[in-house]
């Protein structure tokens, strides 16, 4: 038979790639040690009676073209299990899991079936992987993609997103105003602060609507921070420094190394 045809009949076409595994450098390794000695004008007999082959191994090997036509393709056995392998499977996804019960089933209706041959493929039903939906994203996910600006997200997250805030419409109504908010920071829009903190509150959303009217017991300072250019962050952030500082003393020294050691720092 020509190399084409073993080829063919093994389930392997030409630009296959090539096996790998011990198995194939030893089926690599002999097939050029055949074809070695089939070179050096040695008969295929005397390489078996040389090699302690086989005679068909080592026709097998001496007819291959290429050793990797000698690797045979591992296929399944057929089963007396096979025709009954879709019901099975579709009984298990009912959640019927149990072998005695789904044994009995087929011996009801006559199927020349085991009890382990039932047994052996729930197992395999058991370790298969679930085709369960996709797994939910994350609270902290979500607040990630909610904080950031749209701009900065993926395709696949922003598709995520959307489709998080089509589930739910309260969180859909709670990013807008953060949305809002969010421009007005970034905007300077200090003035439109009233019209957001009363859209907020309208909303009645559990958090941000606290927020909101917690902001009204300072509204000027606020509507001032986001509208001027000027910052008190450098004093909050010195202020911060020296406690931390004090911190560390432990309270075991006074004003004056407390002083030395802001001056120092």
């Amino acid at each position: 038979m020509p190399a084409e045809a073993i080829r063919l009949a093994a389930g392997q076409p030409q630009d296959a790639p090539a096996p790998v595994g011990r198995r194939a450098e030893r089926k690599k390794a002999a097939h050029a040690l055949v074809h070695e000695l089939l070179a050096q004008g040695y008969s295929r007999r005397a390489i078996a009676r040389h090699l302690g082959w086989g005679l068909n191994t080592v026709l097998r090997y001496a007819s291959a073209a290429r050793w990797q036509d000698t690797v045979r393709e591992n296929r399944p056995r057929p089963s007396r299990l096979d025709p009954y392998k879709p019901y099975l499977k579709r009984r298990f996804a009912e959640g019927c899991t149990s072998v005695t019960r789904l044994h009995g089933e087929l011996v009801a209706e006559h199927a020349p079936v085991a009890y382990g041959m039932v047994r052996a493929y729930i197992a395999t039903l058991r370790g298969a992987p679930s085709e369960a939906s996709p797994r939910a994203p994350t609270v902290r996910q979500v607040t990630g993609w909610l904080t950031r600006h749209p701009a900065t997200l993926t395709e696949e997250n922003s598709a995520d997103l959307k489709d998080v805030l089509t589930r739910c419409p309260e969180l859909a109504t709670a990013a807008g105003h953060g949305r809002d908010f969010g421009e007005i920071l970034s905007g300077r829009l200090g003035s439109t602060l009233p019209a957001w903190i009363g859209a907020v509150d309208a909303s009645q959303l559990p958090g941000l609507t606290g927020f909101a009217l917690h902001l009204l017991r300072d509204l000027d300072a606020v509507t001032a921070g986001l509208t001027l250019d000027w910052s008190s962050g450098s004093i909050e952030g010195a202020v911060n420094r020296i406690k931390k500082i004090k911190r560390q003393l432990y309270g075991r020294a006074g004003f004056a190394l407390l002083r030395k050691m802001i001056l120092l720092q």
